[in-house]
């Protein structure tokens, strides 16, 4: 069978549940529907950490936090590490990027052949939290809640701008590769919405109903002292949100959806107009899900369903028919599938991966690590690392210094009822995870890393700043009509499908 394209389509901060297939009722992603009824749905797929940039490095190389050692929105990924971009690479496949990926450090290709934009957020050792001093808030850049405050429609924004261009460069990725290429292509498009802020265009925002946004399931807030820190860490206290601001909040994230997905319709629209559908295996996901009020929380950094589960649908138009699969998969899945899908079942590149290739699900069969994944945080918010196990329908939570938590999510869907203090299943929890992890030594190296990368940024500040931010560059001298190009030939080429010779009498 020839070795199909890829297309991957990645979002942030799209909760697991805010699906139509999940049951959503206000959510209109028309395109998605239709891409999810004829394709896979795995309806319980987990981020590997809560958080953008710890999150993306696992999905690139397959890795937990512990092992890549991204474990913050400043950590750089070493560029010794392999990702997907890598080993595609090297099988053959023209590999290209276009949107965020949330790299910090010089690298800011880790493997991608090419890079059509810059990304949004910036790539220095800017955003490193301390956990030798929990209390302090750094408010230029930890999360606060003016974006719940401001709520409401707006018709461009720092985010709308960037995904306009990301989808506009996606979709001129696709004809430039219908006219020229004949190798196999994995084109990834990553968009930074429905991250907040919760601002979107009108006509998104008149799509939804403003009386049919539901309200959060569980709004009484959570008291473990991980929820705390964070709602210390979001400035909750004093930054208070009524009711009318939670419901501008998520009527904002469900327009944001719509607007995605009308993104994500042009891009699929112009992948069959250019007759690369038939071969073209699709993948959607996002980075991590978020809170919107659910036990009190926002944004992410939590391991509540909300914040830790994500939206995963595989379309192999080779395969057809509809699928769902109930097993629990990771992000960390998606670089041995990627492999499986070219073709390559052996490589260096994919030495120690903690993913596992999904493809035998779709076939019937079972994961060898059986309905288990395993997740991290050592982000702000936390103290200590932070691992959550999810095996079947119980959910462990485990943090050096804090209570544990475990949840029976098939009998307490809300995780309202924590079961640790006296269900003897967690103290089976606590072993494993003390028997797969040296957690005081992880600490003091997220501790040391922390202090190294302050250091650093400290430094860099200092005289001449050189940026790390990637910059796309585009050979004007090769593009439109130019005078050392022969005029026929440009026209030729650019069109797709490519007219007939013209000839002369």
């Amino acid at each position: 069978m020839t070795r199909p394209n890829i297309l991957i389509l990645m979002t942030d901060q799209w909760a697991g549940d805010m699906t139509s297939w999940a049951g959503h009722p206000a959510v209109r992603t028309p395109h998605l529907d239709r891409l999810a009824a004829n394709g896979v749905i795995f309806d319980s797929a987990y981020c590997a950490s809560p958080l953008c940039a710890p999150s993306r490095a696992s999905f690139m190389t397959g890795l937990l936090p512990s092992h890549h050692g991204v474990y913050d929105n400043a950590a750089e990924l070493p560029a010794s590490t392999p990702t997907f971009a890598h080993l595609l690479r090297a099988s053959g496949y023209r590999t290209v990027l276009c949107g965020k990926m949330h790299f910090v450090g010089p690298d800011q290709l880790h493997g991608f052949e090419e890079r059509l934009t810059t990304d949004v957020y910036p790539a220095d050792f800017g955003w490193v939290p301390d956990w030798n001093r929990p209390r302090e808030r750094i408010d230029w850049w930890y999360h606060n809640m003016a974006s719940v405050q401001q709520a409401g429609p707006a018709e461009i924004t720092n985010q709308l701008e960037y995904d306009d261009e990301v989808a506009f460069r996606a979709r001129q990725c696709l004809y430039d590769i219908a006219r020229r290429e004949q190798e196999p292509f994995c084109l990834t498009v990553s968009f930074t919405h429905p991250h907040d802020p919760y601002a979107m265009r009108r006509r998104y925002w008149d799509r939804i109903g403003h009386d049919d946004v539901p309200d959060p399931m569980t709004p009484t807030p959570a008291n473990d002292p991980h929820s705390e820190r964070l709602r210390h860490v979001c400035d909750m206290a004093a930054m208070p949100v009524g009711k009318d601001e939670i419901r501008n909040a998520r009527h904002a994230y469900l327009a944001a959806l719509a607007y995605l997905d009308d993104r994500i319709g042009e891009i699929l629209a112009t992948l069959e107009e250019t007759g690369l559908a038939d071969n073209t295996v699709i993948i959607f996901t996002s980075d991590h899900g978020v809170m919107l009020g659910e036990h009190g929380l926002w944004y992410k950094m939590s391991f509540f369903e909300g914040s830790a589960r994500v939206p995963l649908v595989i379309h192999d138009p080779r395969r057809g028919g509809s699928q769902r699969i109930g097993t629990h998969v990771s992000l960390l899945d998606i670089f041995p599938t990627l492999a499986s899908f070219a073709d390559v079942s052996e490589s260096p590149l994919m030495d120690g991966l903690d993913g596992e290739n999904l493809l035998p699900l779709l076939d019937g069969g079972r994961l060898e690590r059986g309905n288990r994944i395993m997740a991290e945080y050592q982000g702000e918010g936390a103290v200590s690392p932070m691992v959550m196990i999810r095996d079947n329908s119980l959910k462990y939570i485990h943090a050096p210094g804090d209570p544990p938590l475990m949840f029976d999510l098939g009998n307490d869907p809300c995780e309202r009822n924590n079961l640790a203090v006296d269900d003897p299943r967690a103290s089976e929890f606590a072993g494993q995870i003390a028997d797969g992890y040296d957690l005081f030594a992880l600490h003091a190296e997220v501790l040391a890393s922390q202090g190294r990368r302050r250091a650093l940024n400290d430094a860099l500040r200092q005289g001449r700043y050189t940026s790390w931010e990637f910059q796309p560059h585009v050979d004007e001298s090769r593009r439109f009509m130019r005078n050392h190009l022969d005029l026929n030939d440009v026209e030729e080429r650019s069109r797709f499908p490519r007219p007939r010779r013209a000839s002369r009498i």
